[in-house]
């Protein structure tokens, strides 16, 4: 029996591996097109800014970035294997909204070299990820657990993106 929160939404193990792939490469894609964005700047702009004192190290930022893309795609899959895109639309339409404005925020702090309106960008971005988390989270708890620590360095980004917009006039 079905209950109202769920559909009879049943993918076959093939059409599962298929999806759990799609999700990767979805997430990969935004991560490279990012990085791409990124490389432009990373190495000549992005040095020369003052930073504060929470600044991580720039290594860092590549294994972080890493882990994360992967949780997004899995916790994606998971709502995916439980309902399918039809049957969580509103959840899958902030997934692309929020993952749209990830990328987005490398275009417009790295690439337009402006950490004001990467600001404008990721203050909605953050919203965004714990309205997702939320959405996730009632149709598969493990799925929104796994982007908490989304939220959580995109909050911390939030702060540095902050404190490097106003360290820079």
């Amino acid at each position: 029996m079905i209950n109202s929160t769920e559909t009879a939404f049943r993918p076959n193990h093939r059409t599962r591996v298929f999806a759990l792939i799609a999700f990767m490469v979805l997430c990969l894609i935004i991560s490279a097109a990012g990085g791409a964005v990124t490389a432009t700047s990373v190495n000549d702009w992005y040095p020369a800014l003052q930073k504060p004192f929470f600044n991580p190290p720039n290594w860092l930022f590549g294994p972080a970035w890493s882990l994360i893309y992967f949780l997004i795609a899995f916790s994606g899959w998971r709502v995916w294997l439980k309902r399918g895109i039809d049957g969580a639309k509103g959840a899958f339409a902030v997934y692309a909204v929020q993952l749209t404005l990830n990328l987005l925020w490398s275009f417009l702090f790295f690439g337009a070299q402006s950490p004001l309106l990467g600001l404008i960008d990721i203050v909605p971005l953050l919203i965004l990820i714990i309205i997702n988390c939320a959405m996730f989270w009632r149709i598969d708890q493990l799925a929104g657990m796994l982007l908490v620590p989304y939220a959580l360095w995109v909050g911390f980004a939030t702060m540095l993106n902050g404190a490097i917009y106003f360290l820079n006039p």
